[in-house]
């Protein structure tokens, strides 16, 4: 999931992702003729690189995040999780997994009540929030079919005291 802590950082971070990959654009903070610019630019480099690209909120042109008959949802318990496998979700975003920086104080799902959200439905679970790849390998084998990250693939500020930069990638393996 893009976000707009990435800045400039956002195309070499996209260019990080594997081929296969997913991105989740959202930027809803842009105007509207700004967001379809940058997404336009995203999308570009999406086609190029092999990745696919879903859109939070009501931009034309990629597949839908969170919206009614979307191919992704987020999930943060069963309830959200139910409602969205009856919306027809392919891909479940579990999230957060563990404790994430992105966002400070939300308590973490911890790894047995993800698994609860994720085992339950139809749709490949994705976790999210506090990811790495370490953290994949483990949760793979207990049924999570991919994984989003939030600083994990995203390029690395040197400059100290400044807020990470940040995407949620879904790649295909660890």
């Amino acid at each position: 999931m893009t976000d707009p802590r990435m800045a400039g950082d956002l195309f070499a971070a996209l260019h990080a992702l594997p081929p296969g990959a997913g991105v989740v654009f959202r930027h809803q903070h842009l105007p509207r003729a700004e967001r379809h610019a940058l997404f336009l630019r995203v999308r570009r480099l999406a086609k190029a690189r092999r990745l696919r690209v879903s859109v939070a909120g009501d931009l034309p042109g990629a597949g839908a995040h969170n919206r009614p008959r979307a191919l992704t949802h987020a999930a943060h318990d069963r309830r959200q999780a139910v409602a969205a496998a009856r919306a027809g979700a392919r891909h479940l975003f579990v999230s957060p997994v563990f404790p994430t920086r992105s966002h400070p104080g939300h308590a973490a799902l911890g790894v047995t009540r993800a698994l609860s959200v994720a085992r339950s439905l139809p749709a490949q679970a994705v976790a999210l929030g506090g990811m790495t790849p370490r953290r994949f390998l483990r949760l793979r084998h207990l049924g999570f079919a991919a994984w989003a990250a939030i600083d994990a693939l995203a390029p690395r500020s040197s400059s100290a005291g400044r807020d990470p930069q940040v995407i949620d990638a879904v790649p295909s393996r660890p």
